[in-house]
């Protein structure tokens, strides 16, 4: 039979990936006809998201890197709907036998015992309080939490708690938490980052689909500060040829939006991220792709991703240090303070602990 590989489709409307991709764990791969091939290319798939509920026996995850500002973090969701191309934690789909592309985007696992399991990990004698990130994976706030309300019960725990957190999102769905987000901020126990790739608005269409765009999120960043949380902004990824010339517009713009703090993180292509962005630059910016990638790889050692502690997040080479010292230099300029834990652990309290003494 005469096969050949599935041709990639059109890119989706309102996804990041165009199809799906086979991933480091794969055990076989499917090659189609020649006429199912021409059949399919024909009709571009538009797959619905499906979101399926699982229990997770434990939801704090730690880590020993130097590389970001806290050693633990817990994801409601894994998976997400919002579909950056260049999402980092697309390659952790695989370990659920998912693919990295499509998959990633379509097919949402919600932690629905995540209460649960948090409340019972931060009420065990050995556990000793330190921030904990949330959504650092995947966005705590994508479009199930409207109805699941998986991130409003973490963020209750942690008001129950005095339990200080560190917020990660680039959706308008935290402000119905306003709320819990505010009574934290009172107590010093919560900041958020809030993530500004790009002040365009097709340029964001077409590289985070289904996030809030530009104005929006500057709006959120308002409401935030306006009601005492401290917002620091996030210009992640910083993407050679794409969006590096906006740097300090994207500075200026947070600063006026009331943002206090900022930080900034070089283009990561881990694992099945690098192919799937190397296809998005063909479908959407085929001119420009092989200058982006030879800017991409002089940053990372002339490979497409170099997983370095100190360097993975920022990048090394002459461009890499140019985008460090602009940044440096723009986040002075506009009063933006650097990035640092300060958020309170003397607080932490096991609710309920200790009560039976008052009777004794």
């Amino acid at each position: 039979m005469n096969s050949m590989a599935k041709p990639p489709p059109n890119p989706i409307r309102g996804r990041g990936a165009r199809d799906n991709i086979d991933h480091r764990f794969s055990r076989c791969r499917v090659e189609l006809a020649a006429a199912e091939c021409e059949r399919l290319s024909d009709e571009p798939a538009h797959p619905a998201t499906r979101v399926t509920p699982v229990r997770a026996r434990s939801v704090i995850t730690r880590n020993q890197s130097p590389d970001v500002g806290f050693n633990r973090s817990l994801n409601p969701y894994q998976g997400c709907e919002h579909g950056c191309v260049y999402c980092f934690a697309r390659p952790s789909h695989a370990y659920h036998d998912l693919s990295p592309g499509l998959d990633f985007e379509t097919r949402i696992l919600a932690k629905t015992n995540v209460v649960e399991r948090f409340r019972a990990e931060l009420s065990k004698p050995s556990y000793r309080c330190a921030p904990i990130a949330i959504g650092v994976n995947t966005d705590a706030y994508q479009p199930a939490e409207r109805r699941l309300e998986l991130t409003r019960g973490v963020l209750e725990t942690c008001l129950d708690f005095r339990q200080p957190l560190v917020l990660i999102t680039k959706s308008a769905l935290v402000l119905r938490d306003l709320d819990l987000l505010s009574a934290l901020a009172e107590q010093n126990l919560v900041r958020i980052s809030i993530s500004v790739t790009t002040l365009d608005d097709e340029l964001k269409r077409r590289l985070e689909p289904r996030t809030a765009g530009p104005a929006p999120r500057l709006k959120l960043i308002r409401r935030l500060a306006g009601a005492g949380v401290p917002v620091c902004a996030m210009v992640a990824p910083v993407i050679p040829r794409i969006n590096d010339h906006e740097l300090e517009d994207i500075l200026a713009a947070v600063a006026e939006a009331g943002a206090r703090s900022a930080s900034y993180v070089f283009l990561r292509l881990p694992h099945e991220v690098a192919p799937l962005f190397r296809d998005w630059l063909a479908a959407h910016y085929p001119q420009r792709a092989g200058a982006v990638m030879n800017a991409v790889r002089a940053s990372r050692g002339g490979l497409d991703y170099r997983a370095r502690y100190h360097e993975r997040m920022k990048g090394s080479g002459l461009l890499a240090e140019m985008i460090r010292k602009r940044f440096e230099v723009a986040r002075r300029r506009y009063g933006l303070a650097q990035v640092r834990e300060d958020l309170d652990t003397t607080a932490f309290r096991v609710p309920g602990a200790g009560q039976q003494d008052l009777f004794e």
